[in-house]
């Protein structure tokens, strides 16, 4: 039985600590995962089996387990075999590091190290690798983290468990009113009021910027062209450096003065400008349409 005929797919992450396993499972969360964090390794193949019974509520489960669990090491070779057996196939990444770069990020985070004891930090270090050498050389992935940075890190993951869905930039174009008040949840916010308000205009009045009506007479006035370009250019750049740095989801918001006629135009328009690229997923959300 494969992820196919199951309905699930399984990943394990695990490996030594302070090599980034957090960080992997929050990049899995954001490739749709569904991540559970140190569970005991007897309830594993329990919570996979749930899964696969959820109809396709969860359909990819990724357990991220390092040596804080009880009996860890010869539990978990244990129920990565038994997965395997019922077919589910887990894929599991081991991530390492130096000893030298584990001391630094250990020092600067002023953590001890789980398995230190009284010892030294050094000496947690050596116990923990001895203890999940086995693991290791039954990976399918091994990571060695050691010159990667974060965001290095979640593009080599992405590239390992994402789908073209889920490693998408999620991008919500909102449209408001100024008269309501700012979106808090805006990362970028223009005003487009500069534009001539076709609320003076008697016939377009109580119409809204989902009419072809409004939607021309925007479109049609000098400088709308130009500023849908430029920015859309602009947002180019600025996605191509938000994915880099591994942030997936953007809100736009572009505000005029009641949210009803030009950035209703204007928002529609720049999604469908935005959701013709390659890796971009766009929806549209008019805020205060229909508040006047």
């Amino acid at each position: 039985m494969n992820a196919e005929k199951s309905g699930i797919e399984v990943a394990v992450v695990t490996g030594l600590s302070g090599a980034g396993r957090s960080t992997a499972a929050k990049c899995l969360e954001d490739l749709g995962w569904f991540v559970v964090d140190n569970l005991p390794p007897e309830l594993i193949a329990t919570m996979v089996e749930l899964g696969a019974q959820a109809r396709g509520a969860i359909t990819r489960v990724a357990v991220v387990m390092d040596v804080r669990s009880r009996a860890f090491t010869e539990d978990l070779a244990s129920i990565i075999k038994d997965l395997d057996a019922r077919g589910y196939k887990p894929r599991v990444l081991f991530l390492e590091a130096t000893d030298a770069v584990l001391i630094r990020r250990f020092e600067a985070v002023r953590r001890g190290h789980p398995m230190q004891g009284d010892g030294r930090l050094q000496d947690g270090i050596e116990a923990e690798r001895i203890l999940l050498t086995p693991l290791k050389q039954e990976a399918d992935l091994v990571l060695d983290t050691s010159a990667l940075s974060v965001h290095q890190l979640r593009a080599k993951i992405e590239d390992t468990f994402g789908t073209e869905a889920a490693s998408r930039t999620r991008v919500t174009v909102l449209s408001f009113g100024y008269k309501y008040g700012l979106p808090m949840d805006a990362d970028l916010v223009m005003d487009v009021r500069f534009l001539p308000n076709p609320f003076w205009i008697p016939e377009l009045r109580e119409q809204t910027g989902l009419d072809g009506e409004v939607r021309n007479y925007v479109l049609s006035q000098e400088g709308a062209d130009e500023f849908l370009d430029r920015y859309h250019e602009l947002l180019r750049l600025i996605g191509a450096g938000y994915r880099r740095e591994g942030k997936r989801y953007l809100t736009l918001a572009i505000g005029c003065t009641g949210g009803k006629h030009r950035s209703v135009a204007l928002s529609e328009e720049l999604a469908a400008r935005l959701a013709s690229e390659d890796g971009v997923a766009v929806k549209v959300v008019h805020r205060d349409l229909g508040r006047e």
